[in-house]
């Protein structure tokens, strides 16, 4: 491998250093440092290094998400930077990750999710209230066309208008200034900032389901180099891994991405795996949602551990230590959802949603 970093540790004894790639956002590096110190914790010879850059949707900030119409928003500029040995592992937030990566990339890590809903971030003037109670007409700042979506038809007293920006960009505009009453924000990175204190309302999947790998972290690394999916394997929490992989293929199989509304909900009980999932028309007026499960118990003949192969991957994840037949079954689990959606008219539903997003 071309351009590998090392160092000597003092004495004499040169290894090699791990760069991981990272968005420059406050959030991000907090989600990189603590993929970083876990991996220290279970390697303490490891030599990391930290390499910060800014994205498309990092840039882009007076355009809702929605119309940029790039899969990639997040990500390009970090894959780019893998492709070219700049970085050797890049730390993404996994709902940012498209369900297809480009040839020669795929996820070696899944870290265990933290609290997937979304939340409610009031404005300090509305302290004490939730969506129910906001006065008619209050405006709620989401840039998610999925939060909008749901919110809309369920809180059909309030008005909703886009906000971008960063976690620390959006709170400011909301507690500078009167345009917003509320905004909603993914639970996890509220917590991870720590900010707990700011969440007025965690939003149950009755009110709004969430985006497809909201909450988890994943590590993306070059496809061939067996080294570092080997090393990285042991950060997977199997039923994120499970749950994530239904969700992923679920939205591939309805090719979906940010421009339309979609949503999700999984829980692992008893070996079972739960994937309820839902598309939406813009204002929510239109929906289809339903829910299927299926057994992930390893069958006592399955062959549960796979060898290190870069070809073995499931919606962009390799998983080799994870039971296969577990995983073959999330994945089935996600397609036939999507499927039963598609035949009860998921698509039109869809289709119709892009159209109107693109014209709005």
């Amino acid at each position: 491998m071309s351009e590998e970093a090392s160092s000597s540790d003092g004495n004499g004894k040169v290894s090699r250093v791990f760069r991981i790639g990272t968005r420059k956002s406050q959030l991000a590096r907090i989600q990189t440092d603590s993929v970083a110190d876990k991996l220290k914790e279970l390697y303490p010879d490891i030599h990391l290094e930290i390499v910060a850059m800014s994205t498309i949707g990092d840039k882009i900030l007076d355009t809702a998400l929605s119309k940029i119409g790039e899969k990639s928003l997040f990500t390009k500029e970090l894959e780019n930077a893998l492709e070219r040995n700049e970085v050797d592992l890049v730390v993404h937030s996994l709902k940012d990750l498209p369900t297809t990566l480009p040839p020669g990339f795929t996820i070696a890590a899944v870290l265990k999710r933290e609290n997937p809903h979304d939340a409610v971030v009031l404005h300090p003037k509305h302290v004490g209230k939730s969506l129910d109670t906001l006065p008619e007409n209050s405006v709620i700042g989401t840039s998610s066309l999925r939060r909008a979506a749901q919110l809309k038809k369920r809180f059909s007293h309030l008005k909703f208008k886009d906000i971008r920006g960063n976690l620390n960009t959006r709170l400011k505009k909301l507690d500078e200034k009167e345009d917003f009453a509320a905004i909603i924000l993914a639970a996890a990175g509220l917590r991870r900032m720590g900010w707990e204190n700011r969440i007025s309302q965690i939003l149950e999947p009755e009110d709004c389901m969430y985006a497809v790998g909201q909450g988890a972290l994943a590590v993306e690394v070059r496809a061939r180099d067996n080294d570092i999916l080997e090393m990285l394997s042991v950060l997977h929490d199997p039923d994120t891994v499970l749950r994530c992989i239904a969700e992923r293929a679920f939205l591939r199989h309805l090719e979906g991405g940010c421009s339309v509304p979609v949503a999700v909900h999984t829980e692992v009980k008893e070996s079972q795996l739960y994937l309820t999932g839902a598309v939406y028309s813009l204002d929510g007026s239109d929906s289809l949602k339903e829910t299927m499960q299926t057994s992930i118990a390893p069958t006592a003949a399955d062959k549960c551990v796979e060898e290190v192969d870069e070809r073995v991957q499931r919606v962009g994840v390799t998983a080799s230590k994870i039971c296969g037949e577990s995983q073959n079954a999330a994945e089935r689990l996600g397609i036939e959802l999507a499927s039963l959606l598609l035949g009860k008219g998921a698509k039109e539903i869809l289709t119709v949603a892009r159209q109107n997003n693109e014209a709005s």
